[in-house]
């Protein structure tokens, strides 16, 4: 009797340990929902103690969603057994759990007295397939659009009225305007949502890379061709965006319209045609009608892409804009850097306002981001220091050019009189330096910054010129 109850004692330790020692997770419960086996892995897979799960109830302990329910608690209700169930639900702590479950009911004498779990961990694994959709290359809906100018809003009407169809759209705009923004907005917000989002820059590869690439190869086609489908015969059902479609030549552009045309394409070295069904979006950074003029696109390529023809603002034209777009851009790089900026000084504010952006949207993120990361701990605004100097240089540049009406007043005072170009060229020098003299008070050192010049070189001018030098 001794020696059977040691041996029960020793195969209940060695099942126990069998048990901690596999790969997988083991949950059991009684009739009555009670865990009566946890094993170690188990216990790692939903971050729980021993003791916070065993004799207890798991609908007492972990907490499921409400469009589902636990798998063991299902077995026990209904006895049947089954595979591959994938289950998301919460520990005590409210930490999320992925598993994926096969779940068997446990019978003796025909009754059910229990069941079983065998769980496999899938948490980081999901969280990773989340990452990656949000990561993706059509991770964009108009609700990324940042903007509330005229501008930005007539634009966002267009392109949401174009996700009613599947025609053809070309997007144009100048470069960091957010053209493939508006690209992925319009498929996110089609019925091709669910299909491929795939996007191609034509100018990134050669015309032989760029043709296989897209219409894909057949076998023997040449040396070391192989069966490969083309982007137009992976974006089947879905769309395809082609950045700077202007860069094609003209050859291709032909092969191209004859593929918008049919909608077949033919891999190279193929003899048969294949049937696709894909929405094409065009980006190009030039308008149009310049790019037809100067032999850089077919005009019936252009007519043909261009259905729906949507021209994205620069951001000059949508300064508005500017403070909604940099409070965006600091929450970001917040988050990311792990910082807490509020926002801009009032002097950055200024020149932000008053600077060209020839790389618009895209420009003014890289600013941002370029002057958080010189940005000191504890230092609440971004300052004009901060401002990388590239930037710096060209609001110095800026300001150093004469003004336009400056020019037109000077011209209007001295008429058309025809004078000698040295005494022309010193009767405009002193009238510009009295026009920022004035601008900035009487400023010496100010003025002489400006105009790119020393305090030194500045007075001798003024002396020269018979300005009042105390004035």
């Amino acid at each position: 009797m001794e020696k059977s109850k040691n041996d029960l004692i020793y195969l209940t330790g060695m099942y126990k340990r069998i048990l901690d020692e596999i790969d997988v997770g083991v949950h059991a419960v009684d009739e009555t929902g009670k865990t009566i086996i946890y094993n170690k892995k188990m216990m790692q897979m939903e971050s729980m103690d021993f003791q916070d799960v065993m004799d207890k109830n798991l609908l007492d302990v972990f907490m499921f969603k409400d469009d589902q329910s636990s798998t063991l608690v299902k077995a026990l209700q209904e006895g049947k057994e089954t595979s591959n169930v994938k289950q998301t639900y919460f520990n005590n702590k409210g930490r999320e759990i992925t598993t994926i479950n096969n779940t068997i009911p446990i019978y003796s004498d025909h009754e059910l007295r229990g069941a079983v779990e065998i769980a496999n961990d899938v948490t980081k694994l999901e969280k990773l397939i989340k990452g990656n959709m949000k990561k993706g290359t059509s991770k964009y809906t108009f609700d990324h659009i940042i903007g509330t100018s005229p501008a930005i809003k007539e634009v966002i009407e267009t392109a949401k009225r174009a996700t009613r169809t599947s025609s053809y759209v070309l997007i144009v705009g100048d470069t960091g305007t957010g053209k493939e923004l508006f690209a992925q907005s319009i498929h996110n917000g089609s019925e091709r949502l669910s299909g491929p989002f795939i996007s191609q820059n034509c100018a990134a590869l050669p015309d032989n890379l760029i043709e296989s690439l897209l219409f894909g190869t057949k076998r023997g086609a040449f040396t070391g061709a192989m069966d490969t489908p083309g982007l137009f015969e992976q974006a089947n059902g879905g769309t395809l965006l082609l950045d700077e479609i202007n860069s094609l030549n003209l050859n291709l552009q032909a092969k191209l319209l004859r593929v918008l045309q049919e909608k077949t394409i033919r891999r190279i070295g193929d003899t048969k045609d294949t049937a696709v069904d894909v929405r094409v979006i065009a980006n190009m950074n030039e308008d149009p009608i310049d790019a037809v003029a100067n032999n850089r696109m077919r005009k019936d390529l252009y007519y043909r892409l261009g259905v729906v023809t949507i021209f994205v603002p620069p951001l000059k034209d949508r300064k508005e804009d500017i403070p909604l777009l940099v409070e965006h851009f600091i929450e970001k790089y917040n988050e990311r850097f792990q910082m807490q900026v509020k926002g801009l000084s009032e002097e950055v504010k200024l020149s932000f306002f008053e600077y060209d952006w020839h790389g618009n949207v895209r420009e003014l993120e890289h600013i941002i981001e370029a002057a958080m990361n010189i940005m000191m701990d504890g230092e609440d605004f971004i300052r004009y220091r901060h401002l990388p100097y590239q930037y710096r240089n060209k609001m110095q540049m800026k300001e150093r050019m004469i003004p336009l009406s400056t020019v037109e007043t000077f011209m209007k005072e001295t008429g058309d009189v025809t004078v000698p170009l040295k005494e022309q060229m010193e009767l405009f020098e002193k009238t510009y330096i009295d026009h920022v003299l004035k601008k900035n008070d009487n400023n010496i050192s100010k003025t002489a910054n400006l105009l790119g010049l020393s305090r030194q070189s500045l007075q001798y001018r003024l002396k020269k010129l018979n300005f009042d030098v105390n004035s």
